[in-house]
């Protein structure tokens, strides 16, 4: 009987769907689904692939090509994950394969370098080679390694892969770096006494008094071996020998003495690259107020019909212990968590609140741990789903950011995602441009898993759904321990301004402010939007502007590098002495950012510790929870901020904050701007006074009665809530419309404008008056790509799925055109 050809269905890192590769008969045992193969794809390329199913259905259209290596033998993905992978490319519209490569931890994405080299062992006499063989061969003689797209042009065909496939299996050729796997597990040297001095006493005492008269240096550190060892390990009796040796500050020769004498041995472990926590405090220790204790009671109520719950809970209000009692109930029923933040800089509290309760449980994912890191903890995750059991080398709490939605969780019973308002969540480059909060809930249902969404400040579509029945609603309104909200005065700039009475930026209601509190031993924080030093530099005499040469946006001053930046591509260009238009020397800076905040705050106060939050001082892995512990610890007076300062952290020591340009923010031109100025205010409002006394919050607008601002004064988010929905309803935007955005790029303005009213023209025989645009965004080119965009609302009482459907399929239609090439189409479903 013929035995029958087995293919794989296999996912590449790459904007693609599907391939079928044929399994040869020495690999047919080793693939599994779920596991990584290595194959070729197109005429040179080699990846990593994802195996989705092994069959025996041979392609119709195309002879298949075979798998060159499998990596793993056991899977690294469950089923339950691919499924979700296919919700997010079909939600999002983008294809699996982004999906997965951004899934996967880079160290799983192999990397290429697909260079060939001789062979060492190859005994010539013994293979008979064909011609093509035979000049690779000579080529490689003279020159030690050479890359798969040379190779061509030295066997002269196009065709290389068999070839190299042919000399890879005859011994003949070796590939330089053959995918190396870029995951290493972390080592580290151990030491222990060898089984001849273990239970020996009496060998031991004549090695006393032998190392006392002749190697005191060896006595010392044997002595500090059997403290440590008793201290560190019990009776493993085992010590790493960077900390034994740093002990007693001896020497690496005074242990390779006593290993020659056979008293103590060396050998590598795996050790884990995260810290290790301390000793945890039991759960039911925490006592809930009456405010909150009526709270988690109506979660739980509110579990037994809905799986979502919405916790609508003022700033400081204790929402953190209700999350901790849930997840202590989770893993009582030997399930796994997952808690999402918007933000890598809230981890630091988070986590060590986390830890206090569930120590060595809790596991941290996000972009900031580098790739090894990302592997250790997707492995911790991994291994409960292969083994079923709860704790021990495994993690069954994962905290992180967006990405950690991607974990191979096996048991999810509980997502809580925190600040779920923040837009932060959303993914914008590369696709697929999720939002994090978005799919927690849709992995939660596959989960069958309870889900928590939190928040001082909700999404309007979040708290839309609550109205509509679809997600629960509990509410908060008191702060812990029944301290007041924070005191929130309006200074109108217009009239500061006309008075003569700003120092700087600052009005003299926030100069007094401060004092107070810095000679009260307080500390305070002071947010601005937009970081840099100035905002633009511009000629008082012809009004020109230095403009990036890449993008149509002015340049910022930086004034730590003397320089002019820009914000989109990193362009950076010196400030001219004289303006190039006119020759004029009346340059200008105008406008203010957070380091011009930080130098002038300086001025005014200079014994105060003034330090800065932005992007620009928290580019390094360590350096938000640095000024985190810093201002914890009071070794801070003033932070000066960006929006990093306004989600959910909390210091006891702040009794003022500071917002200096509240218009900044309510006069952008986006339809969430009143609702995100809103929850910005409230959020920054909100880190002041959450301890001892009530906090001062300042706001400084040249538009005091604007509705949004007066709104943020009266603390009433329904007031905020209401007035927009009747915009959102009136203008169809969400949560009435579903929205999606096509932004079309291409080098060369005449070809966009070309193309954009083309493709807005087919899209408006599918979809009607739904269809915006096409229109120029407010930054028209980025990176030398000029910039159109078409809109496209979707009622939500229509098909969204066919809908979707019918979008990316004249998306794909349209991207084959050649008279546009080489266009650039993104789909962003739901942008912020």
């Amino acid at each position: 009987m013929e035995k029958k050809s087995r293919f794989a269905d296999v996912l590449l890192p790459l904007p693609v769907s599907t391939y079928t590769y044929s399994i040869p008969d020495g690999l047919a045992g080793k693939a599994v689904e779920g596991g990584r193969i290595v194959v070729q794809f197109g005429r040179r390329k080699i990846y990593t692939a994802l195996v989705v199913e092994i069959h025996d259905r041979k392609p119709d259209s195309h002879e298949a090509k075979e798998i060159l290596s499998v990596l793993d033998e056991v899977p690294i993905i469950f089923p339950l994950q691919l499924k979700f992978w296919n919700w997010i490319a079909a939600y999002y519209l983008c294809h699996p394969g982004e999906v997965m490569n951004a899934a996967l931890p880079s160290a799983f994405k192999l990397a290429s370098e697909s260079k060939v080299v001789l062979n060492p062992d190859f005994n010539p006499r013994k293979e008979e080679l064909n011609e093509k063989e035979r000049l690779l061969l000579e080529a490689l003689h003279n020159r030690p390694a050479i890359e798969i797209s040379e190779v061509s042009k030295i066997i002269g065909q196009m065709k290389v892969i068999p070839v190299i496939k042919t000399m890879l299996e005859k011994g003949i050729i070796l590939m330089e770096e053959e995918l190396p796997e870029r995951y290493r597990p972390r080592k580290e040297t151990f030491i222990r006494l060898t089984e001849e001095y273990t239970a020996n006493e009496e060998k031991f005492k004549d090695l006393f008094e032998q190392l006392e008269k002749k190697a005191r240096k060896q006595l010392e550190l044997l002595m500090s071996f059997l403290v440590l060892s008793r201290q560190d390990s019990g009776e493993s009796r085992e010590v790493n020998r960077t900390g034994l040796l740093k002990s007693v500050k001896a020497t690496p020769s005074a242990l390779e003495g006593l290993v020659a004498k056979g008293v103590l041995e060396q050998y590598e472990k795996v050790v884990s690259r995260m810290k290790e926590g301390g000793a945890v405090t039991d759960v039911s220790s925490i006592e809930l107020m009456d405010f909150q204790q009526n709270a988690y009671d109506g979660i739980r109520q509110a579990f037994v019909e809905k799986d979502v719950v919405l916790l609508h809970g003022v700033t400081s209000s204790g929402k953190t212990e209700l999350y901790i009692k849930f997840i202590q109930e989770a893993l009582d029923k030997g399930q796994q968590v997952l808690y999402l933040l918007p933000e890598i800089a809230l981890t630091t509290q988070t986590i060590n609140r986390l830890k206090k309760y569930f120590g060595e449980r809790v596991g941290v994912y996000h972009s900031r741990f580098n790739e090894n890191e990302r592997v250790e903890i997707w492995n911790k995750v991994l291994i409960r789903g292969k083994t079923g059991n709860a704790g021990g080398s495994s993690y069954d709490i994962i905290l992180g950011a967006r990405s950690a939605v991607f974990l191979p969780f096996s048991d999810l019973g509980l997502v809580i995602v925190d600040e779920e308002h923040d837009s932060s969540f959303k993914q914008y480059e590369p696709s697929p441009r999720y939002n994090g909060r978005d799919v927690a809930l849709y992995l939660a249902h596959l989960h069958n898993a309870k889900a928590i969404l939190g928040s001082a400040t909700p999404s309007l579509e979040s708290y839309y759904n609550c109205q509509e029945g679809k997600y629960a609603l509990v509410e908060m309104t008191e702060r812990y321990r029944s301290m007041e909200m924070p005191e929130i005065s309006v200074v109108n700039l217009k009239e500061e301004i006309r008075w003569k009475k700003m120092k700087s930026h600052f009005t003299s209601v926030l100069v007094k402010q401060l004092e107070d509190a810095l000679g009260k031993g307080e500390q305070a924080i002071i947010f601005q939007n937009r970081r840099g030093f100035s905002l633009r530099l511009e000629c008082e005499t012809c009004g020109w502007m230095p403009t990036c040469r890449n993008c149509d946006v002015t340049l910022v001053y930086h004034k730590q590098n003397h320089q002019l930046r820009c914000h989109y591509c990193g362009y950076t260009t010196f400030i001219p002495e004289k303006c190039p238009e006119c020759k004029g020397i009346s340059l200008k800076m105008k406008g203010f950012g957070t380091e011009k905040v930080e130098e002038e705050l300086g001025l005014l106060f200079p014994k105060a510790r003034i330090t800065r939050m932005d992007l620009d001082t928290t580019r390094t892995r360590h350096s938000h929870q640095k000024i985190i512990n810093d201002l914890e610890e009071r070794n801070i007076d003033i932070l000066v901020g960006t929006q990093m300062v306004t989600k959910g952290l909390d210091f006891e020591n702040v009794s003022t904050v500071s917002i200096l340009d509240a218009d900044n923010m309510l006069g952008f031109p986006d339809f969430r701007s009143a609702e995100r100025s809103f929850q910005l205010m409230a959020q920054v409002s909100g880190r002041s006074g959450r301890k001892n006394k009530r906090g001062q919050v300042i706001i400084q607008t040249y538009n005091p009665k604007h509705p949004v601002i007066l709104d943020v004064v009266n603390h009433d988010y329904k007031a905020m809530y209401e007035q927009q929905l009747v915009d959102r309803r009136k203008f169809k935007y969400p949560p009435f419309y579903r929205l999606v955005l096509v932004k079309v790029k291409h080098k060369d303005p005449a070809v966009l404008n070309k193309a954009s009213d083309e493709l807005a023209k087919r899209l408006r025989k599918l979809f009607g008056n739904r269809v915006l645009g096409p229109e120029y965004p407010l930054v028209s080119r980025i990176m030398n790509y000029y910039l159109k965009q078409i809109m496209v609302k979707i009622e939500r009482s229509a098909s969204q799925t066919e809908m979707k459907k019918k979008l990316m399929e004249e998306m794909e239609e349209f991207s084959k055109l050649k008279e546009f090439s080489p266009l650039r189409l993104v789909i962003d479903v739901d942008p912020q």
